[in-house]
């Protein structure tokens, strides 16, 4: 059954301007893109974050995903991000914002605030897996209402994800997200593996063996570092295919079978019903 839905016209983050805006050109102005389910009942939502290596957001990590979690009664929400020449923490602060955003309006838009979960592809995973282990309760006597909200998602979903800045990094989207001048500290606080704490989110990874641009390694790194402090975490690695697979359909052997895994994991931590 195809469930019908609703795509809204893109919501800016911040309306009158964003924060460190170094113009007022459409990659200046952060936003999001809801696809709403037509159901009137609350439900859990989706903010995805496509990747491109802090440089672009990939077409086919946006769109077409926030559609196929629709189809699961899930709403999305696509976050077009700040990308380089832009530095940390610009992104997350992005990512930060949609998370409080979504809250913010939950029963706008027919959202449960306390089911609001973030997905990410390559860097994109990496700005997700950010925002799962970088997060606030948010500011209680913030002007901006928005701002009082928790940036914390409730869930996380990570594909092939850029993990650390270490040994098995990319090291593209590192220099685009830190700049040619970073120093130790910053490539080791933003090596996410080193940031998960017991209020980590529930996660749900996966990761192809053979993937030539985003070693496994980083799939690994963060499955390890959840385990040590019993966080949920579901994990898969596929035998093969190329890195950027994004929704994976048609194609032969394993991989293709991820979309169902994550549903039925959504399934079984009562995001979806």
């Amino acid at each position: 059954m195809t469930l019908k839905f609703n795509i809204l016209d893109p919501v800016l983050l911040w309306p009158h301007g964003a924060p460190d805006a170094m113009g007022t050109r459409r990659e200046d102005r952060p936003r999001l893109t809801p696809y709403l389910p037509s159901q009137a009942t609350s439900c859990a939502a989706v903010i995805v974050c496509p990747g491109g290596g802090y440089a672009t957001r990939a077409p086919h990590e946006g769109g077409p995903i926030a559609r196929w979690l629709v189809s699961l009664g899930l709403a999305a929400f696509v976050l077009d991000y700040r990308v380089s020449p832009y530095r940390h923490p610009t992104p997350l602060g992005d990512a930060q914002r949609a998370i409080r955003l979504v809250r913010h309006h939950a029963p706008k838009w027919n959202v449960d605030p306390d089911r609001i979960g973030i997905l990410g592809f390559s860097a994109g995973g990496h700005l997700a897996a950010s925002t799962a282990t970088l997060f606030d309760d948010g500011n209680p006597t913030a002007t901006d209402l928005i701002d009082r909200q928790s940036s914390r998602p409730d869930f996380l979903i990570a594909c092939y994800p850029v993990i650390t800045f270490g040994e098995f990094r990319h090291h593209g989207s590192m220099i685009n997200l830190l700049s040619e001048h970073y120093d130790e500290k910053m490539q080791h606080d933003l090596s996410l593996e080193n940031r998960i704490t017991d209020k980590t989110p529930p996660t749900f990874l996966w990761h192809t063996s053979d993937d030539q641009a985003v070693p496994v390694e980083n799939s690994l790194l963060f499955a390890a570092a959840l385990h040590k402090y019993n966080i949920p975490c579901s994990l898969h690695i596929f035998p093969h295919g190329r890195h950027g697979l994004g929704l994976a359909q048609n194609l032969p052997g394993s991989v293709s079978v991820w979309t169902r895994l994550c549903a039925n994991w959504l399934r079984e931590m009562k995001f979806l019903p």
